[in-house]
């Protein structure tokens, strides 16, 4: 203790000094910050609004808002600037579910609910991705349904989807298999130029090949040319639709040259099997049968080690069926028809039974071509239409009208929907066999179906039922495709003539009426100098007349009409306005005598001098602007049909 007394005197010598006091703590430092406790409370109270405004932040916010003030900020985007497709990775969770029901429906074969569904669920909380959108267009384009694949892709196009490169393919096929290859090769332009998606080479081919078998060979040429300066590799599929192009042309040279190409292409070694086909065509064509032979035995022989496609046999199968070797052909058939085991081993398809049903028609054996077409279902291969089509074809072109509605009458069984070529095919037949009330049906049937005829197809219709003597049958289909046809003069023309030989002159007249009441008419005066011809000969040419006089004063009663109604909106508008408006603009108060009113208001003459007159139609301008405003709106209302 006597130690530690020294020591302790010292300590508190040191805090008795000033300059040796300890700083305070920082809660000494908290109760000392304000002088008063209502500063305090005030300090408190600004805190809690500050906590109300801005939360406290949880551990994942404030490394998120960390992780956003490091990194550097983002690029302005062009809003104008193409969207990217969605990865596959979209497909996933409820988006995948609805992709799955679509793909259900398409499988179903009720292709309309598909298309339904998928619209609708554009504007849903799950919105499709663009690989359930080109499911159902592939489905669409596999049948044949055109109108609707292009009406669906409208619809997505303005419903903001972004197109992938599949949908862009699937789109230039339609337009090629529709014969429309101008069409197809303008969106192939717009698709280079704006599209952030490159083309691929199965684009390539579908172009290539739609150009050659739509007579296009040299775009299709230029095609090869700018696949090559796209970067992609030579593709020998596409130098094979082009020498199957010029094989049709009997170009032999050519083909030689573009084997020669690709061969420089790969080092010298032509092993592209798919090119044999055309190989051999180009030395039939030149008359070197030997050649072509040693070239299939190359391809197809015993000892040859070559993988053969199902598309190389088939290239293979039509150079020997065209080319006077059905027998060999049939050998060649037998032998992929052996080979073929799916999912392992696919050496047929759909066009090996087309070539050898054409090589069977060709060599007049009808039976066994019809045999051949059904017996692909043995082989998991389904027709199209196109295959139908092809056989029926065939059929109608031989007189065999009964077999070709029969394999028409199983379209149905197969799941496939007869276009208009089909109807067409069948009904120009009918007329061949003067079966005209047979070919008028499959008119009927085709328009039922929702299809479009053209107009040179109705023309051939109406020609033979007038010619048959069925005139009100024929202006029972002119009443049925006059609204659904763009018809011309020769048309109008070839059914008055027709109503006018059979004293239906009346009907001619309705004919005129119908068409005056058109908004845009097809009533020119050279149909009007035909109708006066016709009206003449029989001395009726001034109810032509006095039909049109009727029409321009029935529009012009109409349109004053119109001008009458406008004007009593007018009206009824400013009346509404000025109910509406203050009393005082007008000089009087609301519940005001008119007496009472005047009274007030008068002056005396001799105290205020020359009293001016009071313009009682004066309002002022914001007031007659909304009474204008008013008004227009109204007239235009009366113009709107209820």
């Amino acid at each position: 203790m006597a130690l530690l007394k020294p020591a302790f005197l010292n300590h508190l010598k040191i805090l008795a000094h000033p300059r040796h006091r300890f700083p305070p703590s920082f809660i000494s430092l908290r109760c000392l910050s304000f002088s008063t406790p209502e500063e305090a409370a005030a300090e408190r109270r600004r805190r809690k609004r500050r906590l109300r405004v801005e939360p406290p932040l949880s551990s994942a916010q404030r490394s998120q808002q960390q992780a956003q003030q490091a990194a550097p900020p983002r690029p302005i985007q062009n809003p104008n600037a193409p969207k990217l497709p969605e990865p596959v990775t979209a497909l996933s969770g409820n988006r995948l579910n609805l992709h799955n029901k679509i793909l259900k429906l398409i499988r179903e074969n009720d292709l309309e609910e598909a298309a339904l569904y998928t619209r609708h669920s554009v504007y849903s909380n799950c919105r499709p991705t663009i690989y359930t959108v080109n499911a159902v267009l592939n489905a669409h384009l596999r049948q044949s349904k055109y109108a609707d694949l292009l009406s669906l892709h409208r619809f997505i196009t303005l419903a903001g989807i972004a197109p992938n490169v599949i949908t862009h393919n699937l789109i230039f096929q339609t337009y090629l298999d529709c014969r429309k290859p101008d069409t197809a090769l303008e969106h192939y332009k717009q698709f280079i130029n704006e599209s952030p998606v490159t083309p691929s080479p199965t684009t390539y081919r579908i172009l290539v090949k739609g150009l050659v078998d739509n007579g296009k060979l040299e775009k299709a040429m230029e095609m090869k040319d700018e696949m090559a300066e796209k970067g992609l590799a030579p593709d020998p599929i596409v130098y094979s639709f082009l020498m199957f192009g010029c094989a049709k042309n009997g170009d032999s040279d050519e083909i030689f040259k573009l084997s020669e190409e690709l061969k420089e292409k790969k080092d010298g070694v032509l092993d592209d099997w798919v090119v044999y086909g055309s190989l051999m065509n180009g030395y039939f064509i030149k008359g070197m049968e030997k050649e072509a032979m040693e070239c299939y035995e190359e391809a197809c022989g015993a000892n040859s080690k070559l993988y053969m496609s199902d598309v190389a046999y088939n290239y293979v199968l039509d150079a020997l069926s065209k080319s006077g070797k059905f027998d060999e052909a049939l050998k060649l058939f037998d032998r992929m028809k052996n080979e073929h085991n799916p999912p392992r081993r696919l050496a047929v398809n759909l066009g090996s039974f087309n070539v050898i049903v054409d090589g069977y028609c060709a060599e007049g054996k009808f039976k066994e071509a019809i045999g051949v077409f059904w017996s692909m279902r043995d082989y998991r291969c389904t027709p199209d239409t196109l295959s139908f089509n092809n056989l029926i074809d065939q059929l109608c072109q031989n007189e065999l009208l009964g077999e070709a509605e029969e394999l028409y009458g199983g379209m149905g069984a197969e799941g496939v929907s007869p276009d208009e070529y089909t109807y067409v095919l069948l009904m120009d037949a009918c007329f061949k066999v003067n079966r005209i009330d047979d070919g008028a049906s499959y008119f009927r049937k085709m328009v039922e179906a929702g299809l479009r005829p053209n107009l040179a197809v109705y023309n051939r219709l109406v020609g033979e039922l007038v010619n048959a003597g069925k005139v009100d049958e024929a202006k029972s289909f002119y009443d049925t495709m006059v609204k659904k046809l763009k018809m011309d003069d020769a048309s109008y023309k070839f059914m008055m003539k027709a109503l006018s030989d059979v004293g239906k002159l009346d009907d001619v007249l309705k004919m005129v009426d119908e068409m005056l009441d058109e908004e845009i008419s097809d009533f020119t005066e050279e149909l009007q100098e035909f109708v006066k011809e016709l009206l003449s000969n029989v001395g009726r040419e001034d109810e032509l007349t006095k039909l049109m006089e009727e029409k321009e004063r029935l529009k012009a009663e109409a349109k004053a009409r119109e001008i009458e109604a406008a004007e009593a909106a007018k009206r009824s508008a400013k009346a509404a306005v000025a109910s509406l408006l203050p009393s005082k603009l007008f000089g009087k108060k609301e519940g005001e005598s008119e007496s009472s009113v005047d009274t007030e208001n008068t002056i005396d003459p001799s105290s205020q001098g020359e009293v001016p007159e009071e313009d009682e139609s004066e309002v002022p301008i914001e007031e007659a602007s909304v009474m204008e405003s008013i008004a227009e709106s109204n007239a235009v209302d009366a113009k709107q049909p209820f």
